[in-house]
């Protein structure tokens, strides 16, 4: 088989390839670029595995970065097992046909436990007093000994949060070139995520993203130019499109000012109690998961949800098919929030009431997908927290704003304009113009075989 990498470049579409990204440009004018037709939900988890398995979410089963686990009755996001994803990967087919053929997955989502050859992803070590430390997993485990040895433990702070720039992206590209040179891969993935910070916080603002496009525009020249030299063929491609937002949408306040969300009180502080709920909403971007415990209100509920402002389709179980996104974890409802909206997971009324994780980042905590985390309330409030850390005394990382209305670009719904789309850039001559997010497997498949 062919020698073949896949760089995800988050976020990019071509109506961002233009003069702050040099690089990018002269590279299109002799390669066919293509347009991917966003998929339901467009979002990072459900996406890669559409491309790894060419399956829908109703197959794969991942319908979002989080869901409700009905039976533990808790709400889970950014899961990292491989055996989340059904189906077969095309690593796994490549295996069949080709013994000698191996993988790579480099930051790629789903990427512990998985049959990939070598695997390297984010892993905080969470100790018992309470700290996040920053660190990474690999398969094979001394990987992450020789990377971190080379290149300085693995950025978690810049990877996400207020701190997010672009070390984390060069660190992802050094040591995707350290693991080629090590092992020479057949099939490399890559998932460079830096724009996915400038442009949820600004949108389509080129005033304030210009830098941050130059920025990843250095990045993929150098893997380019590694691979190129390598002998591979390069796949450049992104999961979807960041479009311009100004209006968060809180589900959950107005579920639970219907008397549908029940809240337990602790320490004076506010937390959804999920299996408590008659029904409850998980939000994801653009995109939310509406579970409906007491099915004798569904029709309450969706008569509730069709009436907030902001939002654009409710799907049941019925109507999810199709959009290919019918499958046991999915809710009850899946709601699209319109084209200037996005949902946001805040359910309680007064601020003062906000769960003490609302004020950090917290990913696994928190019942929903929360992009003001890329803010800080004040620096000079995270450096008192640091010297706080320093001097060994208890603290608690509580600075990040509770200001949903800061956000300016988000993603996740279909229906937007083509200059907005997930784009794929390769050296083949593919037939169609406007692909599916299916179709993306096939154009693998064809680099890893094609002569």
């Amino acid at each position: 088989m062919q020698k073949t990498v896949v760089i995800d470049i988050v976020g990019l579409s071509s109506s961002l390839i233009g003069e702050h990204t040099p690089f990018l440009k002269q590279y299109i004018l002799n390669k066919s670029l293509h347009t991917i037709s966003p998929m339901l939900p467009a979002v990072t988890t459900s996406v890669q595995s559409t491309y790894v398995t060419g399956k829908w979410p109703h197959e794969h089963g991942i319908v979002g970065n989080g869901w409700y686990d009905r039976e533990d009755a808790e709400i889970k996001f950014w899961k990292q097992s491989n055996k989340l994803v059904h189906g077969e990967k095309i690593w796994d087919r490549a295996k069949r046909m080709d013994p000698a053929f191996t993988c790579s997955k480099m930051f790629w989502w789903y990427n512990m436990y998985s049959t990939a050859d070598y695997s390297v992803t984010p892993r905080p070590n969470y100790l018992a007093d309470g700290r996040k430390m920053p660190d990474c997993y690999s398969h094979p485990a001394t990987l992450r000994d020789e990377l971190q040895k080379e290149l300085g433990v693995f950025p978690l702070f810049q990877f996400w949060g207020p701190g997010a720039n672009i070390k984390s992206t060069q660190w992802i590209a050094d040591a995707s070139v350290i693991a080629d040179k090590k092992y020479n891969p057949t099939l490399t993935l890559i998932y460079l995520p830096h724009l996915d910070y400038c442009l949820q916080k600004f949108g389509q603002d080129f005033s304030m993203i210009s830098r941050d496009l130059n920025e990843i525009d250095g990045v993929v020249e150098q893997l380019v130019s590694h691979y190129t030299k390598a002998g591979a063929r390069v796949i450049l491609l992104s999961e979807y499109g960041i479009t311009d937002v100004d209006r968060p949408v809180y589900l959950n306040r107005v579920l639970r000012e219907n008397g549908l969300l029940s809240i337990r009180v602790e320490r004076n502080l506010e937390l959804l109690d999920a299996g408590a709920s008659a029904a409850f909403a998980v939000s994801d971007h653009q995109i939310a998961h509406v579970y409906i415990n007491a099915k004798q209100s569904a029709s309450k509920v969706r008569d509730i949800i069709e009436k907030i402002p902001g939002v654009e389709l409710v799907l049941d179980k019925d109507e999810q098919r199709k959009y290919h996104m019918d499958h046991e974890r999915s809710g009850d409802l899946v709601v699209m929030a319109d084209a200037k909206s996005w949902f946001c997971y805040y359910f309680w009324l007064d601020d003062n009431k906000a769960p003490d994780y609302a004020r950090s980042v917290d990913i696994h905590k928190k019942p929903g997908y929360d992009p003001v985390e890329m803010f800080m309330t004040s620096k000079l409030r995270a450096a008192y927290k640091l010297l706080r850390k320093k001097a060994a005394l208890r603290y608690v990382m509580d600075v990040i704003p509770l200001d949903a209305t800061l956000i300016k670009g988000s993603h996740g719904r279909i229906n937007t304009p083509s200059s907005s789309h997930p784009v794929l850039i390769t050296d083949l001559k593919l037939e169609k113009t406007e692909l599916q997010a299916t179709d993306i497997y096939d154009v693998i498949w064809q680099h890893l075989t094609h002569n």
